[in-house]
C-alpha cells in the first residue's frame, strides 16, 4: 500500500511539473509573437492545453504566470548561449544562433518596453543577462569596462538585425561581420 501511495505522488508530482512546463513554454511561444499585454490568460490555457483554472492554481495569477515565464525563460536563454570562455568565434557563433532562433521575439519585447512597465523589467533583466554574458566569455581577453561596453553592442540583437533583417546578409555574413567587430575590440591597438 505505501510503495502504491509512493509511486501515485511521484506520477501526481511529475504531471504536475510537465504541465507546469507546457504552460510557461506556451507563454513564452506566445511572447514571440504578441505583445505582452495582450496575450491572456484563455490564450495561454488553449495553447498549452489546459483550463484558465489550472493556470491559475500553478501560477495565482496572470502576473504570477509572467513572472515564472521570465525566469523560466532566463534558464533557457542561458542554457541556448552557454559557451566557453576564450572563444571569441565560438561566441559569436552561439550568440548568432540564439538571435537566429529567438531575435525576432527579443526584438518584439524591445519594442514594447517604452509603454510596459512589465516588459521594461523583462528586457532590462535580459540586457544584464547579456552583459554578465560578454563579461564571463570574454573574460579571459582581460576587457577593461569601455571595451566590453563595446563588446556588448558588437554581440547584441541589434547588431544582428541589422546586418541580418536591414541589410539581408545571410546567416554565415552576419557572423563573419559579428566575428569581426568583436576581434577587432580584443586585438589590442599596435603602439607607434
Amino acid at each position: 500500500m505505501k510503495m502504491t501511495r509512493t509511486y501515485t505522488m511521484s506520477a501526481r508530482a511529475k504531471a504536475v511539473e510537465q504541465t507546469r512546463q507546457r504552460i510557461l513554454e506556451a507563454t513564452l511561444e506566445l511572447s514571440a509573437t504578441r505583445r505582452i499585454a495582450a496575450i491572456s490568460l484563455d490564450d495561454v490555457a488553449r495553447a498549452a492545453g489546459v483550463s484558465v483554472q489550472t493556470v491559475l492554481r500553478q501560477y495565482g495569477s496572470r502576473a504570477g504566470l509572467i513572472d515564472a515565464t521570465t525566469a523560466y525563460a532566463d534558464g533557457v536563454i542561458t542554457d541556448e548561449r552557454r559557451t566557453p570562455a576564450g572563444d571569441a568565434r565560438a561566441a559569436v557563433a552561439v550568440v548568432v544562433e540564439h538571435y537566429e532562433r529567438r531575435g525576432d521575439a527579443v526584438l518584439l519585447l524591445l519594442a514594447q518596453e517604452i509603454d510596459d512597465p512589465v516588459v521594461r523589467r523583462m528586457t532590462a533583466r535580459g540586457k544584464r543577462l547579456h552583459r554578465a554574458w560578454v563579461e564571463e566569455v570574454f573574460a579571459p581577453f582581460g576587457p577593461d569596462g569601455a571595451t566590453v561596453d563595446l563588446l556588448v553592442v558588437a554581440t547584441d540583437v541589434y547588431t544582428w538585425k541589422l546586418l541580418r533583417h536591414d541589410r539581408g546578409l545571410s546567416r554565415p555574413q552576419t557572423e563573419a561581420r559579428m566575428v569581426t567587430l568583436v576581434q577587432a575590440l580584443l586585438t589590442p591597438a599596435s603602439k607607434d
